[in-house]
């Protein structure tokens, strides 16, 4: 199959291009980029003269393992989505399962520290589903720090995942926050030694409470500083709120000394977890200065009265989804706050994309469009196409270049050492991947909200995953599940 995209205005944030030219793609890879190529006979030419053609969103972030949540996110121009944060355990029962259902999208786990954790201290075995994840993050059995032998079991088994594949370690170190730090030093050990990154939900930051153990933001500094570790920080804008000014210091003190520290953010006001997760306790939501009414239950709406009744949801029924407002949206301080994490140098924009649930807990539709009533966070539909509408076309803070920089290339970086496949991603020249967005700079907008979240995002014209179209002139192609999975090199 050959696709000749005519005439666009083609961004390469590799080599810096920005210009207008054609692009040619024969079968999953570009084979040539410049103005006025000549079609071979059978080619098939997509005139997208006005629109901008770059590599597809690299997505770092993506809690979404199914037909329905990954379709939302090609239409917010996103053609890999990895779950990096949490992982899945056992790898590759995860591999196996999306293999077999197919996925609009390329897709990738890193190894699971909390389901390591959870097997080893609490005796939950792992299943692959994000749906069992969710439902142990309440549990305090393995939250707790591990004796010596427990630690070194529940690291031989991020090991073991790691030579099966795994994109690196992921750790939900905000879930258990009281753990020993020298675990978590021994985990940027293991991820140094094995040439793997850390994707990191941070612990609570020494603002927000003068007893935890270690600042969150700084101990990712120091276990970088100190192992050598690629150590990425998740969310920044959810787990520093209105200290993000203090953090992205500690950040950029620790990446000019030569740390190998790297930072996503996305770009909205309100974070999504399980309602039972540590940072959901009444007493540490007033240590934010939150309380009972910034949680809202994703799948029924209700937006909680108090604490008792926060305590009661978390005891009945813990894994249960819901959102955090952590900033007021509605507010110029806090749209200030957000937009400083998405303009640090570097920050990577990543989705945290959710579940897509229905009634009775479905979590899998391969209706398109969407059946109503679907419930996630509007994260998981309009991420990117949020960020581009407000750095790129509404305040300029970005231009087209930086945001497929930001979007494409810089992920993609993340990932160069241990899957040398990410490097033909996050690019547009010849040899790279054939994972491509054609987008509307005009119209490219999120619409997605809290009370309606399923709501496509308008402008990505045309979508390519491995060549093949998932996105035909606005229009998704429910046929189409070319996704590939992407993985380390086993070892």
């Amino acid at each position: 199959m050959r696709t000749l995209l005519r005439g666009g205005r083609v961004v390469d944030p590799a080599g810096g291009f920005d210009g207008v030219a054609d692009v040619l793609v024969t079968g999953d890879e570009v084979t040539a980029v410049g103005p006025g190529l000549t079609p071979e006979p059978g080619t098939e030419v997509v005139d997208v003269t006005g629109l901008v053609v770059g590599p597809g969103f690299v997505d770092l972030h993506s809690h979404v393992h199914s037909i329905a949540g990954q379709r939302l996110q090609a239409m917010d121009g996103v053609t890999t989505a990895l779950e990096l944060e949490a992982g899945l355990m056992p790898l590759a029962r995860a591999y196996a399962e999306a293999a077999a259902a197919g996925r609009p999208l390329n897709y990738g786990f890193s190894a699971s520290w909390g389901a390591a954790r959870a097997q080893v201290l609490a005796g939950i075995k792992p299943d692959a589903r994000i749906e069992s994840s969710l439902a142990v993050l309440g549990n305090p059995a393995w939250q707790r720090s591990s004796s010596p032998t427990e630690l070194a079991a529940w690291l031989s088994l991020l090991d073991g995942e790691l030579a099966v594949g795994a994109l690196g370690i992921g750790v939900l170190m905000g879930y258990a926050p009281f753990t020993e730090p020298a675990e978590f030093l021994a985990v940027a050990r293991l991820a140094a030694n094995a040439g793997v990154p850390t994707y990191t939900h941070v612990r609570e930051l020494v603002e927000v409470d003068p007893a935890i153990p270690v600042d969150g933001s700084s101990e990712i500094a120091m276990a970088a500083a100190e192992t050598g570790a690629a150590m990425h920080h998740c969310h920044v804008n959810s787990t520093s709120g209105r200290h993000i000014e203090r953090v992205l210091t500690t950040l950029d003190r620790s990446r000019r000394e030569g740390s190998r520290v790297t930072v996503e953010a996305y770009p909205y006001g309100a974070g999504s977890t399980a309602v039972g997760a540590a940072f959901i306790d009444p007493e540490r939501l007033r240590m934010k200065g939150l309380g009972p009414s910034s949680v809202v239950m994703l799948e029924s709406g209700e937006r909680v009265a108090d604490e008792a009744r926060l305590r009661e949801l978390r005891r009945v029924d813990p894994g249960a989804p819901c959102v955090l407002e952590f900033l007021d949206e509605r507010v110029s301080a806090d749209r200030a706050l957000l937009h400083e994490s998405l303009a640090y140098p570097d920050a990577i924009v990543a989705s945290d994309a959710m579940p897509v649930f229905w009634a009775d807990g479905i979590h899998e539709s391969t209706e398109w469009p969407l059946p109503p009533g679907g419930s996630t966070h509007p994260r998981t539909a309009g991420t990117f196409a949020r960020a581009l509408r407000l750095m790129v076309r509404e305040t300029g803070a970005w231009t087209w270049l930086e945001a497929f920089r930001r979007c494409s290339y810089l992920p993609a970086r993340v990932l160069d050492d241990v899957a040398p496949a990410a490097r033909r991603k996050g690019r547009l020249d010849v040899g790279a991947d054939a994972d491509l967005v054609v987008l509307d700079p005009g119209t490219i907008t999120d619409t997605a909200t809290y009370t309606d979240p399923t709501r496509p995002s308008v402008g990505v014209r045309h979508l390519f995953v491995a060549g093949v179209p998932v996105i035909t002139d606005g229009e998704l192609r429910a046929d189409a599940l070319p996704g590939r999975p992407l993985r380390g090199e086993p070892r």
